[in-house]
Order: structure tokens, then C-alpha cells, then sequence
């Protein structure tokens, strides 16, 4: 099940702001959330509770439940090549993923609900499944009757792009140009830690 709690305390849990909002109370808050959080006494992590913490910080970035995570690293695992990066390469094209990237939602959160709303096709076909898997060719663009909402049109634009994506403005779409790379990927992970944790 998806994590519907508050995503400011999660994201100061995490270490890491996963909506805009939670950047801002971070910048005042750094520390962890309770009343020990700001406690300048902190006891050395195992080993276990570093990989956890890495594990949960990849599935809340994207927004999945622990069951889609580890079927990522499995079929990940079954492939030829870095666990590690195939699995994150794996989420990356995901379409909610491909969406918050193009700068059409402002969180991943965002992006998953316009996407099971209805709001967007790819390759002019309407998609509403978040973990649809988009190809190194395809188009994601906005359908014709949601390119007035506000929310869509006014987030567009704002998130750093990354290379393996084109941007059409004026057709409010996106392109997959390629499959991409680890250092590519603005994810705040150790993969390796969560490869570690779930070949346990």
C-alpha cells in the first residue's frame, strides 16, 4: 500500500524533501521529526538500518509500495548487467516518473494522480497506469481536453530537464529519447545498499 501520511514528517524522517513544501520546512528543520530529533547525541547505525534507510528513500522517491519495489529488484536481478543500476533504470521509466521529470507535476505524488486521472497519452494512445513502462522512442503528452487545467500548464517547464528527455512546449509533450543513465538519474540513493538489503 502507497504511503498516505504526512510527507513533510517523512521527508525529515528520510533526510531528503520529497514535495516543495517539505524543502521549505527543511531548511528550518533539518533534523529528524519528535521530540529526540534535534538530539546532538546520535548513535552509530548498523549496517541493517543503513540499508533500510537507503531502501526506503529509493521507494518513497517513487511513490510504490514494497511489493512493487522488490519485483523492480527482482526482475532487475534476473538480467544481465549492475543489479543496482537496471533497477533504478527500471523506475526511472516509469511514466509517473517521466512526468515529474518533464515538469508536469511538482511532486512525484502529483504526478501519480493526473496520471490514473486520465490526464496524459503516450504515443497518442490514453494511459492511466503510473507504472506504465515508457520505451526509449516514446511520447507522453497532455490529451487535448486537459490542456487547459492550470495545475498542468502551470508546472510545466519548471524542473531541470534531464538529457534523455525532449520537451515540445507547445504540444505539452515529452520523448523518451533513450534508456537512461545511473549519474543521469536525480534520484538521492546508495543503490548499492538497497541491492545489499534485499539479497539478504
Amino acid at each position: 500500500m502507497n504511503y498516505t501520511g504526512p510527507k513533510v514528517r517523512l521527508s525529515r524522517q528520510l533526510g531528503l524533501a520529497l514535495t516543495p513544501k517539505a524543502a521549505k520546512i527543511m531548511e528550518r528543520k533539518p533534523h529528524p521529526p519528535g521530540q529526540h530529533g534535534n538530539a546532538k547525541r546520535r548513535t552509530k547505525k548498523s549496517d541493517y538500518a543503513l540499508q533500510l534507510l537507503e531502501k526506503q528513500r529509493l521507494r518513497f522517491q517513487y511513490n510504490i509500495s514494497e511489493r512493487q519495489l522488490r519485483n523492480y529488484y527482482m526482475k532487475a536481478s534476473r538480467r544481465t548487467g549492475n543489479t543496482g543500476e537496471l533497477m533504478v533504470q527500471a523506475l526511472e521509466q516509469r511514466l509517473d516518473a517521466l512526468v515529474l521529470r518533464a515538469g508536469f507535476a511538482r511532486s512525484i505524488y502529483a504526478a501519480r494522480q493526473y496520471v490514473t486521472h486520465g490526464h496524459f497519452t503516450v504515443n497518442g494512445r490514453p494511459v492511466n497506469l503510473p507504472a506504465y513502462s515508457v520505451r526509449p522512442g516514446d511520447v507522453i503528452a497532455v490529451r487535448p481536453r486537459s490542456r487547459k487545467i492550470e495545475c498542468l500548464r502551470h508546472g510545466f517547464g519548471i524542473a531541470v530537464l534531464p538529457q534523455y528527455l525532449q520537451v515540445s512546449q507547445s504540444e505539452l509533450s515529452v520523448q523518451l529519447l533513450r534508456t537512461p543513465m545511473r549519474d543521469e538519474i536525480p534520484v538521492i540513493c546508495d543503490v548499492t545498499l538497497v541491492v545489499e538489503y534485499y539479497s539478504r
